[in-house]
């Protein structure tokens, strides 16, 4: 599991680590982590031409000394200076001394036009807010050139704690960050100037319980897969119900079910108006015309897609004492007052359009700022709340517990009836046992993984990606070495 920790959190740990070290010794580890991945990323290091942009900073300090080694590999490496009194004197020394020129702001886009790597080091992880006027040109130059961009800890410009851009920030191929992950990594709109991350561990020793965000992975995910016992039958594995569909969405409640039926319950029961669509479909699902109360046993219930505006119903599931997962027109249908009076566990899977209904907000506040949304939304609603996009977040309303964050997707998910395959899908793993947190975690991640191995580059519907849902499944719980599959589960 990869796990995000704020910026007190990791400023703690640095000073703990500081205090038992000879001094200058942290640094010099960010530095050796930071060379080798820029000399990775050059391949060729004699000769390149290597741009550092150096602010007044830890991160600028990390830059010059990185660059310092670059340089006795044979690199040409000016370091230009945005504070030229505030730089690292320590870093600014090593690099002179290995070779490396220094230069203003004036004159430095001509060089990061001609660089084959800049190195960015103007802001560490405490900035806030974009770019400062003198540097946001830096970062213009850095995107319009042909070199490759390196960023030290965390892109410049983007906030380390909340993954939002509040002005001009640097667009970054590879991010190397020190021992550990920050939170504006993992979240978008910031994991978009991140390009790809490199963890470079320094030692740092972080609290086990105070992460701020965790990123499930395989293993992870396989752990927490329902596996069926010698002695299971449909109603041990769990029995999901589907409310979903109207005259209107028919295909709603269809791919609903289709995601259902392949997320681990051993039954799926359809209540709603659709059901000649979907026993057509799925002639394995059980379907009543009696409604939710009169359905017959489920372990968990789907209330919401495709389902116009038929509140109530939606209000029926809500009363229902089992696990339910709120979606589509069923989030707008939903009272809060319904929600946060459950004594069983709630599920809402809001898009960020609908996040933004539901706060009264525009959605370009919600993407803007998705961590501090979709905290608030499971607080308001005493829920837990699964942001959807292209990283989905799962918050629970305590907030006692690590924002999830799932990146698996790909944007040939943004298709019509995506959404309705996930709900269906976790809605099944609640039936089957899984709590909400884990339920939509799980959903997301498999989900995603689906996405991309229905796509496989082009572009895919809603029922491919559900159809793609077992062998996404297979992938995870598969134990590979050596490439060969020594061990699958379920």
């Amino acid at each position: 599991m990869r796990t995000a920790y704020n910026v007190e959190t990791v400023r703690a740990a640095e000073r703990e680590l500081m205090a038992r070290l000879p001094e200058g010794a942290l640094m010099q580890r960010a530095a050796g982590g930071l060379a080798a991945a820029c000399a990775e990323l050059l391949g060729r290091v004699y000769g390149s031409r290597v741009v550092l942009l150096v602010g007044s900073g830890d991160n600028g300090g990390d830059a010059l000394y990185a660059g310092a080694r670059l340089a006795r590999r044979g690199a040409g490496v000016t370091a230009v200076l945005l504070s030229p009194e505030r730089a690292h004197g320590g870093g600014l020394a090593a690099l002179r001394r290995a070779g490396g020129s220094v230069a203003g702001v004036a004159g430095a886009e001509g060089l990061i036009e001609r660089a084959d790597l800049v190195v960015d080091g103007i802001v560490g992880i405490g900035g806030k807010g974009g770019l400062r006027a003198e540097a946001a040109p830096l970062a213009e130059a850095a995107a319009r050139a042909r070199a490759a961009v390196v960023a030290v800890d965390l892109p410049s410009g983007v906030d380390a704690d909340t993954g939002e851009v509040r002005g001009a920030a640097v667009r970054a191929d590879l991010t190397v960050t020190f021992g550990t992950h920050k939170p504006g990594l993992l979240v978008d709109p910031a994991r978009e100037y991140a390009g790809s991350v490199r963890l470079v561990d320094i030692g740092l020793e972080l609290p086990g319980g105070g992460a701020e965000l965790e990123a499930l992975q395989h293993a992870d995910v396989a752990a927490l897969l329902p596996v069926p016992a010698p002695e299971s039958d449909k109603y041990r594995r769990g029995v999901v119900g589907i409310a979903a569909g109207s005259a209107r969405y028919p295909g709603a409640a269809v791919l609903a079910v289709a995601g259902a039926l392949r997320g681990g319950a051993g039954a799926v029961r359809y209540v709603g108006p659709a059901a000649d669509a979907v026993i057509a479909r799925f002639p394995e699902t059980l379907v009543s015309d009696q409604g939710p109360r009169r359905a017959g046993r489920v372990q968990a219930w789907v209330v919401g897609p495709g389902a116009g505006d038929d509140a109530g119903t939606v209000g029926e599931v809500l009363r229902a004492d089992v696990p339910v997962l709120v979606d589509a027109d069923g989030l707008r249908l939903a009272e809060v007052g319904a929600v946060r009076g459950r004594s069983a566990p709630t599920l809402m899977t809001p898009h960020a359009g609908e996040a933004a209904a539901l706060l009264g907000v525009s959605r370009e506040e919600v993407e803007g700022a998705r961590l501090a949304a979709v905290r608030e939304l499971a607080g308001r609603y005493g829920a837990t709340v699964l942001l959807k996009g292209s990283t989905t977040l799962v918050a629970e309303a305590g907030g006692g517990t690590a924002v999830r964050v799932n990146a698996t997707g790909t944007g040939w998910l943004a298709t019509a009836g995506s959404g309705d395959v996930l709900s269906g899908l976790a809605g099944s793993l609640l039936a089957a046992g899984l709590s909400a947190r884990d339920a939509g975690s799980v959903g997301a991640y498999l989900h995603g993984l689906a996405g991309r191995f229905a796509a496989d580059g082009a572009p895919v519907g809603a029922l491919d990606v559900a159809g793609a849902v077992p062998g996404a499944w297979r992938d995870v719980v598969s134990v590979r070495v050596g490439g060969g599959v020594v061990g699958v589960r379920g």
